[in-house]
């Protein structure tokens, strides 16, 4: 609003302005065509012609042009030299700037009357433009202040959340210690417990969680190129800890396909992805993941038959601290989008949605 009304002041102040240098200019051409009436009407002293003269002569920057009554020129001033010696290109000049300003007829006693046109001077008409480039020019400097502050702003958050992240990876890493450490006292009571053996599943599941945070901020090495394994790895541990009635499977290439990403943030992104699809189906109903090549392009996608999503949620299913539950941060899919766009160079987005028949999620990532 603010930047609108500077821009629109500006331009009324200079229109103002414009117009003031236009009537001031045809002040001028009034006096140096009455100056030439006199001297056609009367034959004027050696004073008043000299008179005469200097007006004439002040004029150095309105284009003028005198023409008998068969358009013949018989005088001009202040046109581009290379038509003053060409009395058809005058004329034709002389006719250009009659739509600009009626011409002024001098009446001669031997009746062959002359007219006098007139343009604007090209310091006026270049004024003309100023107030627009002026507002071009301070609208790209609001539009340059707004985008520096907004990425100021994103790498603030960035900062904040890589912190947050990687305190949160500091916090659960203590108690984790601790219950490496009791579980192996739990081993030697019962070693072949199978509660055991599942609480050593959480445990390393704790610990790459901790790892996940603790990569939030720091360029990750992209190192492990079995694409397969990564993803069926994921899979195999969601599937045993997901509601039984869901219907949960996941079809991959025959072939292995090799492409660089980092295991540990790859897997949460899937994890992510599967955890909503859970929550949109509310516990039951047909999830599906699907990994496929195309275009020299790796694509996974997580197929569910949940709830679907609006139009609205659709835009802002990936911006930070938006949910569409009850409890939660709304920060997975958040941290998703950036694991994928800036770590791997690819692209996460919805590729359908309906509502009440569900969405699925696509993530595109280069072979490299």
């Amino acid at each position: 609003m603010l930047m609108t009304l500077v821009v629109v002041t500006i331009v009324v102040a200079s229109t103002i302005l414009i117009n003031f240098l236009r009537k001031e200019e045809i002040k001028r051409v009034d006096i140096l065509v009455s100056a030439l009436k006199f001297q056609q009407e009367v034959t004027p002293s050696l004073e008043v012609q000299e008179l005469i003269l200097k007006i004439y002569s002040s004029n150095t920057t309105i284009p003028m042009i005198v023409l008998d009554r068969e358009d013949r020129p018989m005088v001009h001033k202040n046109i581009p030299q290379e038509i003053e010696n060409d009395p058809v290109l005058v004329t034709l000049l002389a006719k250009k700037m009659a739509k600009s300003y009626p011409p002024i007829e001098i009446k001669v006693p031997n009746g062959n009357n002359q007219f006098v046109y007139y343009d604007n001077s090209q310091i006026l008409n270049n004024l003309r433009y100023s107030p627009f480039i002026l507002g071009f020019f301070i609208l790209c400097y609001f539009l340059f202040s707004f985008w520096f502050l907004r990425t100021i702003k994103k790498t603030d958050e960035g900062y904040l959340w890589a912190g947050l992240a990687k305190e949160t990876a500091h916090q659960i890493g203590t108690p984790l210690s601790s219950m490496i450490g009791w579980i192996e006292i739990m081993k030697l009571d019962n070693p072949e417990s199978d509660g055991v053996h599942e609480i050593e599943r959480d445990i390393e599941r704790l610990r790459t969680i901790s790892e996940r945070f603790s990569k939030i901020g720091s360029i990750p090495e992209l190192n492990d190129l079995n694409f397969n394994e990564t993803i069926s790895e994921n899979y195999d541990y969601l599937k045993t800890r997901i509601s039984k009635k869901i219907d949960f499977s996941l079809h991959l290439p025959t072939y292995t396909i090799l492409v660089p990403h980092n295991k540990i943030l790859m897997s949460w992104v899937i994890e992510n992805l599967v955890k909503n699809a859970v929550d949109a189906m509310k516990g039951e109903g047909v999830l599906e993941m699907y990994v496929f090549e195309r275009n020299k392009n790796i694509l996974i996608e997580v197929k569910d038959s949940g709830s679907g999503m609006t139009k609205q949620q659709v835009r802002n299913v990936f911006k930070p601290g938006y949910s569409t539950k009850k409890r939660g941060w709304g920060l997975g899919l958040s941290l998703a989008r950036r694991v994928i766009h800036e770590y791997h160079n690819g692209d996460i987005k919805i590729s359908q949605t309906e509502v009440g028949k569900g969405s699925t999620f696509r993530i595109t990532i280069r072979k490299g």
